[in-house]
């Protein structure tokens, strides 16, 4: 199977423009990926991810249109594209099948 791999941030960013559906954008997505995993988080890394993601076909943006609580600058808006989902379900799949195996060695042993 051919698979495109993912760094461990680019998953991370890759799910919360996932589960934001269509309303992720980078200032959103940083204090999402804050509150999820408690790590220290700077926006151009954010955009940095995004950048690559959507270089990778995984993501594609869009221009919002613009906001007062933004003083009237647009927002890139990001949705996860059907190739970026297929990579997601992928590692998931990855992802579960370790665990399943490392839980099974990890059953006490009854005997």
């Amino acid at each position: 199977m051919n698979r495109t791999y993912l760094g461990e941030f680019e998953e991370i960013v890759l799910l919360g423009v996932a589960v934001m559906q269509g309303r992720a954008y980078g200032v959103v997505l940083m204090h999402e990926i804050i509150e999820q995993t408690g790590r220290s988080v700077r926006l151009n890394q954010v955009h940095s991810a995004l950048q690559r993601l959507e270089e990778k076909g995984m993501v594609k943006s869009e221009v919002g249109g613009s906001t007062a609580e933004r003083g009237g600058r647009r927002k890139r808006l990001y949705t996860v594209t059907a190739y970026g989902q297929r990579t997601l379900q992928q590692i998931q799949e990855v992802r579960d099948n370790f665990w399943s195996r490392l839980t099974s060695l990890l059953k006490p042993a009854f005997g």
